[in-house]
């Protein structure tokens, strides 16, 4: 019995040393617990479904935008640059792949000449034709580890590309609705200039007529100046927002189309923000994470296997065939060898290299926390602002009803004679104000929806 085992030895240890391991660490998926629920997500029921489930094209309804996001996701440089590094990665891991291949070289000869000697001058060609094949024999898995490194890194980047174009969506329906908001502010402004010109007139006739004082004209222009003042204001932030809006575009600076006015636009749809373990395999750049956390637990695999021997096998075979004037002859050639190298002392070098790459493992487990509790605060802020900037817009329009009332029953008493233009002015003044305010609240309102959508994972699907 023991005979026999220890004639079978040898060729188990032949076998395992062809079929080779795989030092290092396999990957493990980092056991997290997420919250049970989102943070300032209300008594919202739970719910497989999410906001981040649907396409941007029907979360942003306006036709206009909708043209807007595809010239984005087609020609903004940051989506063009990622989908290059894509192509590059792609290269990287077919070069970490062909390592564990043999490596098969052709070389073919010719040399010619003449020799001058005492007899005859002979005519000497030289043709020869030889092959060279050489293995590496990946018996500690490090080829293997650094291709898996690679199909990480390639993985990783395709999620970074992914990222890139939530990013995108969200901001350009971010600076469109902000730039709708300051397009009815500026209309706002233009409108009050009008109704504040015919104030101011008919408060000049008036005083003219001795049934006003100049001080009440003068009062009058005050809220005329104030909307005149906030015109070229309001023009420099829509030339600039349209700047920004171009250049995400992947455009030069340029007028910027819009569809319906602020006011008429179709609010985005509300639905669940759905479970909230699902965000973590929802958001891109936590997938991305996850892919760098896995490429650098390969590189310990790549690094540790630099500690044992590197076997290689060559061979080479070919023919040579000499042709001269007087004599013909054709050699076979052929060898073969096996080298081994073994790493007896190289100043640290190897095992610094393995503490570099646990170091960067390390790095990528808490990057990957990290950017998991990063998402879910994200995900908190959103849900809080979409219901906040709601409450701000009711409590504004609510506002605006009331003073318009105010300015109405203002105008009155002061026709009336019961009291000055004073109180007409403030009335009017503080409308004008809380006008503006409300634009703006319309719009943070649809930008915190759009942000909300981001930040659930949602704006990357083709």
């Amino acid at each position: 019995m023991s005979r026999c085992m220890s004639r079978r030895a040898p060729t188990a240890v032949l076998f395992l040393l062809l079929a080779g391991c795989t030092v290092g660490p396999n990957y493990r998926k980092p056991q997290i617990t997420p919250p049970q629920a989102f943070r300032n997500a209300g008594a919202e029921p739970e719910s497989a479904a999410s906001l981040a489930d649907l396409p941007w094209w029907d979360v942003f309804k306006d036709p206009v935008l909708q043209k807007l996001i595809r010239t984005g996701l087609e020609r903004n440089y940051d989506v063009r640059i990622a989908a290059e590094q894509i192509i590059a990665a792609r290269a990287q891991v077919a070069l970490s792949r062909s390592s564990q291949l043999p490596q098969v070289t052709l070389n073919p000869s010719y040399t010619g000449g003449k020799t001058g000697t005492a007899i005859p001058n002979v005519n000497t060609n030289l043709e020869s034709l030889t092959a060279d094949l050489s293995y590496a024999l990946d018996l500690f898995g490090g080829l293997r580890r650094a291709t898996e490194a690679s199909k990480a890194a390639l993985l990783a980047t395709e999620e970074a590309r992914r990222t890139v174009m939530v990013t995108l969506v969200s901001e350009i329906g971010s600076d469109y609705y902000q730039l709708l908001a300051l397009d009815l502010q500026l209309e706002i402004a233009r409108q009050t200039v009008v109704s504040q010109t015919n104030s101011v007139t008919l408060t000049k006739s008036r005083a003219d007529y001795g049934v006003a004082t100049n001080a009440d004209w003068l009062q009058a222009r005050q809220v005329l100046d104030a909307a005149n003042a906030q015109i070229p204001e309001l023009q420099r932030q829509i030339a600039r927002m349209e700047d920004a809006i171009g250049i995400l575009m992947g455009n030069y600076p340029g007028v910027v189309p819009r569809g319906a006015v602020l006011t008429s636009q179709q609010t985005p749809p509300v639905v669940p923000v759905g479970i909230a373990s699902g965000l973590i395999d929802r958001r891109p750049d936590i997938r991305r994470a996850e892919k760098l956390l896995i490429e650098y637990n390969a590189d310990i695999g790549v690094a540790r296997a630099q500690f044992f021997p590197q076997i290689s096998l060559t061979a080479s075979a070919g023919r040579s065939l000499a042709l001269t004037s007087l004599l013909d002859s054709q050699v076979s050639i052929w060898t073969y060898a096996a080298s081994l190298t073994q790493p007896i002392f190289e100043g640290g070098k190897l095992r610094a290299n393995l503490h570099i790459a646990e170091s960067q493992q390390r790095q990528a487990l808490l990057t990957y926390i990290q950017t998991v509790q990063k998402a879910f605060g994200d995900v908190s802020d959103s849900l809080v602002d979409v219901q906040k900037y709601k409450e701000v817009r009711l409590r504004d329009d609510e506002y605006v009803h009331d003073l318009d009332e105010s300015v109405r029953l203002a105008n009155m008493r002061y026709n009336g004679g019961v009291t000055t233009y004073l109180e007409v002015l403030q009335a009017q003044q503080s409308l004008f104000a809380e006008q503006l305010t409300l634009a703006q609240s319309r719009g943070n309102e649809f930008q915190s929806v759009v942000q909300l959508y981001r930040a659930l994972g949602g704006g990357w699907q083709q």
